[in-house]
């Protein structure tokens, strides 16, 4: 229940198309995914994988939102539309993670072990970004709509590109809480 609470709140707190509690309660299917997603984790961690990857699959289907039950989720998770999220069975997300939709945090090879990546707590997450790999991403990082990370980002970064290159560090505003997926994006050039 504590992690349900912080997860309305960081709706509430982040998106700015909410207007209240009771609108993420009824109607943010990130939101609503995220706690099937919570059931589902519980029952797997029960030894009941059968009915957890049956829920899985239906919250799949019911809201385009494909995450494993094993997936390891924080507090204070926000989905923003949601829409074609891919979290795969050894990941793990951190406390206050933003993400946006058509994110893949996908895995890469066979192998029983971590195959994942891990998220830092404080981290944003732009749309259409794909994070693959047993790969780290730092505390308090941004990382640019449409990029691909395939190698580990420091704590405090900016990070874009196909493959994700990072452009800057040392961040001083932790990005998950502002949701400004513009700012830091442009280099400084002259013509």
């Amino acid at each position: 229940m504590d992690a349900a609470v912080a997860d309305i709140q960081a709706v509430k707190d982040r998106d700015p198309a909410c207007l209240g509690y009771i609108q993420v309660l009824l109607w943010f299917k990130g939101f609503h995914a995220i706690q099937a997603q919570r059931v589902a984790h519980w029952l797997w961690a029960q030894g009941r994988t059968s009915l957890a990857l049956a829920l899985q699959s239906r919250m799949s289907c019911e809201f385009q939102v494909d995450i494993h039950p094993a997936a390891y989720l924080g507090r204070g998770l926000m989905m923003d539309h949601a829409t074609g999220v891919v979290i795969g069975q050894t990941a793990v997300i951190g406390d206050n993670v933003s993400m946006l939709h058509q994110v893949t945090i996908g895995g890469s090879g066979v192998q029983a072990t971590i195959r994942h990546p891990t998220i830092g707590h404080g981290v944003l997450v732009g749309a259409g970004a794909s994070l693959l790999g047993p790969i780290t991403i730092g505390y308090g990082s941004k990382i640019g709509s449409g990029s691909v990370v395939v190698k580990s980002l420091p704590p405090k970064c900016v990070a874009v590109g196909v493959p994700a290159r990072v452009i800057k560090q040392d961040k001083l505003l932790e990005p998950c809480q502002y949701m400004d997926q513009a700012e830091d994006f442009v280099l400084e050039f002259e013509i």
